[in-house]
């Protein structure tokens, strides 16, 4: 049930309601003691009276705090107060990237790659540290107004499969969101760096394609899926998407973690060499628009003349300019000769 009473530890006044899911509630709240906004996520109460998963929260909850990055949301708080057990996080101003696929998916393949590239160096910077995420899916990715992407709920996951996992009847842990978890995952076992790529693969051919590579009624039935049946090439339903992205995009939901990129940094730079390369239509439009430009019209420009170009001259022309400097010439040293006969005859005439 949701909280009843607005102030939370004696430090946090929790002022309106920001989403709900299986597992917590988030509210927009204050921090009193440091006068700044915050968002604070509730774990729904079976889980806060669950003593062991109370400890393993807190453990998941220490790691997460440790974690600084651009694209990470930042962890401030933790705690159980009033029989509510708590995170709290930077509040991030915008959406999920759930909502943005709801309003708008197919998206175009530029603005697709930048939230992907952006989620890949938030989850590369983790692997990097030897953690995983466990839940990668849309809602716990948060977009603000300019196009910056977060990622948010490290660890709650792991939390909740590790109090499973310690029952000694338990059956397989699926970690996750089945609609997003790797086909190690369905099968209950750990997860792995590349099972974060797995995930991501699925949120970018959800962005493209606004549909998921395997949906199923019954949950065995979709972890078959995952394990087992080849995903429906993105093409089929965005014809004019890049050869080179759907052979990247089927690459990474590879049933086989090997057969994927093994870290979500690697994975995000194999995006950003594809974002960075002209597509196919845009080339095409730059060459039919430098043939145009080129086709003689009334306002064309005149085409400048090379620069080691020469004209043929002919041989019979007279340059008269020449001809007149050299008439010149002779006239101003004829000139001088009687004054060079006076000069002579004066030193060297009869005495």
């Amino acid at each position: 049930m949701e909280p009843t009473t607005s102030l939370l530890a004696e430090r946090y006044e929790l002022q309106r309601l920001l989403g709900r899911g299986g597992m917590a509630y988030v509210y927009y709240a204050r921090d009193r003691r440091l006068e700044r906004p915050v968002a604070v996520k509730i774990l729904r109460e079976e889980y806060a009276r669950d003593e062991r998963f109370r400890a393993r929260f807190r453990q998941e909850a220490t790691a997460a705090a440790r974690l600084s990055h651009p694209n990470i949301v930042t962890v401030y708080d933790f705690g159980y107060a009033e029989g509510r057990l708590f995170i709290v996080m930077e509040y991030v101003p915008g959406e999920t990237l759930r909502q943005i696929i709801d309003a708008r998916a197919p998206l175009p393949p530029e603005e697709a790659l930048s939230l992907m590239v952006q989620a890949c160096a938030g989850l590369g910077y983790v692997h990097r540290l030897g953690l995983v995420h466990c839940d990668v899916k849309p809602q716990n990715f948060l977009v603000t107004p300019d196009g910056r992407l977060k990622v948010t709920d490290f660890g709650i996951a792991r939390a909740w499969a590790g109090t499973q996992e310690a029952e000694p009847t338990a059956a397989p842990v699926v970690w996750g969101s089945p609609q997003y978890f790797s086909p190690e995952q369905a099968a209950g076992k750990p997860p792995l760096p590349a099972s974060d790529v797995y995930a991501l693969g699925v949120v970018l051919y959800e962005m493209l394609t606004r549909r998921l590579p395997f949906l199923a009624d019954d949950p065995q039935e979709l972890a078959r899926l995952h394990r087992e049946a080849p995903p429906v090439p993105p093409r089929t339903y965005v014809p004019n998407l890049s050869p080179a992205l759907e052979e990247v995009l089927l690459k990474v939901l590879s049933k086989e973690p090997s057969a994927r990129y093994r870290t979500a940094d690697q994975f995000g730079r194999v995006l950003l060499r594809l974002a960075e390369t002209p597509s196919p239509a845009a080339k095409g439009n730059a060459a039919g628009g430098a043939s145009s430009s080129s086709a003689p019209t009334a306002t064309a420009t005149p085409e400048a003349p090379q620069p080691h170009a020469t004209r043929p001259r002919d041989p019979l022309a007279v340059d008269w300019l020449t001809l007149a400097l050299a008439l010149l010439a002779l006239l101003a040293v004829g000139g001088l000769i009687p004054l060079w006969v006076w000069v002579y005859l004066a030193y060297h005439g009869p005495r």
